[in-house]
């Protein structure tokens, strides 16, 4: 068993070097100073935005369907490679891009993105396989905790190979960059390894074939949609989920290009980046014991409380310190929310169920990815073009995504996670 749950938590320690080196560090940096125009930040960051958007918007449409199906026909773990070979494949392919080709580059990140969405919805699914109900918060923090750890090992080593270019052998930060993006695509795939030999797919369905299996698919997809609507537990929680997991969301994609707008430097902000991981890591396990303490709930609670202070902090941010700082108290924060969240959406789901009802929790959580970055940047976008200043058009922006956290919460105190549990053992 302990084997199973590493190799799986493992997955996260893989793919999380993209969230973090590609998807919060190096993509809106290059983007905004290499790729797209320098000179007009805000236009960057609405195209940053919009880019965001579609990709979550393409995993909203996929992921339900691909669920059903991969409960059906058994087929999580053969999805999870599609995915994550696609993300790999695109992340790799950002090193290919010249400059000024911003739209190739944002063309091949949207892709590179959704098989990071994509990947991690199969990824999600196999928790209730290695898990249960009395290690499930555990399990579910040790992933996001050594995908911190993951991520930030190798965010430090491409820090180095930008500032320090030609110890790697590299012509300049630009080609460091690039190669930046190759290690990445290089972790992601030696570190998904153990998920495939040592994590076993439980099968709750017949034998069938590929087209029953789609045929049974869609129809169990339309039968999902009934369940979940009659499911006041999960439904509502969905809600909720949906409305603060955006502000985290946009918080993480957009903090990079926000930075640049202020004006720091991209060592300033690659730092914040690495204090984040290592925070994080360290706070992530913290906060499964504490929600021990004092309940689930009132954990996601805490956490989107202080993310209220982090976004109304960073209006008055002004020093390189003051960025730090922000960047420390999302680290306390981000992986306890994100970890709590799919360990309580688990304890209410059908286990025979979990591949299609964790793409609805996925889709739920990239439909609010469409509208956070989006609504930010258009705000901001929108603002500079009245006030003519984009620094406060910037940090008026980032105080739009706060009504989510505000919707989130008042949401949350509708569900009942006890009843949520009792309901979903019914199903098995």
């Amino acid at each position: 068993m302990k084997k199973s749950i590493y190799s799986w938590a493992l997955y996260d320690w893989a793919n999380s070097a993209f969230a973090t080196t590609v998807m919060a560090g190096f993509f809106p940096i290059f983007f905004a100073q290499y790729w797209s125009n320098p000179e007009d930040l805000s236009i960057s960051t609405f195209y940053l935005g919009l880019g965001n958007s579609v990709a979550s918007i393409i995993v909203v449409l996929l992921a339900p369907i691909l669920g059903a199906i991969a409960d059906r026909g058994t087929y999580k773990k053969r999805f999870l490679v599609f995915f994550a070979f696609l993300g790999i494949l695109m992340t790799a392919g950002l090193a290919l891009i010249s400059q000024g080709m911003w739209q190739i580059a944002l063309l091949t990140y949207v892709i590179a993105t959704v098989g990071f969405s994509g990947a991690n919805i199969f990824y999600d699914s196999l928790l209730p396989a290695v898990s249960n109900k009395d290690n499930v918060d555990y399990v579910s923090g040790l992933g996001y905790a050594l995908g911190y750890i993951g991520g930030g090992i190798l965010i430090v080593i491409n820090f180095l190979m930008i500032t320090y270019p030609s110890f790697f052998g590299f012509a300049d930060s630009v080609e460091g960059i690039k190669w930046s993006f190759i290690s990445v695509a290089l972790w992601w795939a030696i570190f998904s390894i153990p998920i495939l030999l040592f994590v076993k797919e439980p099968k709750y369905h017949k034998a069938e074939t590929s087209l029953q299996t789609i045929k049974s698919g869609f129809k169990q997809l339309k039968n999902t949609f009934n369940e979940i609507r009659h499911l006041k537990v999960v439904f509502t929680f969905l809600i909720a989920y949906w409305l603060y997991i955006d502000g985290v969301d946009t918080t993480v994609r957009m903090a990079a290009d926000f930075g640049i707008t202020l004006g720091f430097d991209s060592t300033t902000i690659m730092g914040a980046l690495v204090l984040v991981q290592f925070i994080a890591f360290f706070a992530t396990l913290f906060y499964v014991k504490f929600a021990d303490k004092i309940g689930i709930k009132n954990a996601i609670y805490f956490a989107i409380s202080a993310y209220m202070v982090i976004i109304l902090s960073g209006y008055f941010v002004t020093e390189a310190w003051h960025f730090y700082v922000i960047a420390g108290m999302i680290g306390c924060f981000q992986g306890g929310i994100q970890t709590l969240s799919r360990s309580l959406y688990a304890r209410i789901i059908p286990e025979n169920k979990s591949a299609q009802f964790f793409g609805f929790f996925n889709m739920w959580g990239k439909f609010a990815a469409v509208i956070g970055p989006l609504l930010m940047g258009s705000v901001t976008l929108i603002l500079s073009n009245i006030i003519d200043d984009q620094v406060l058009s910037a940090r008026i922006g980032l105080q739009s995504i706060m009504i989510l956290f505000i919707l989130g919460a008042l949401v949350l105190s509708k569900v009942n996670v006890s009843e949520g549990e009792k309901i979903a053992k019914e199903y098995l």
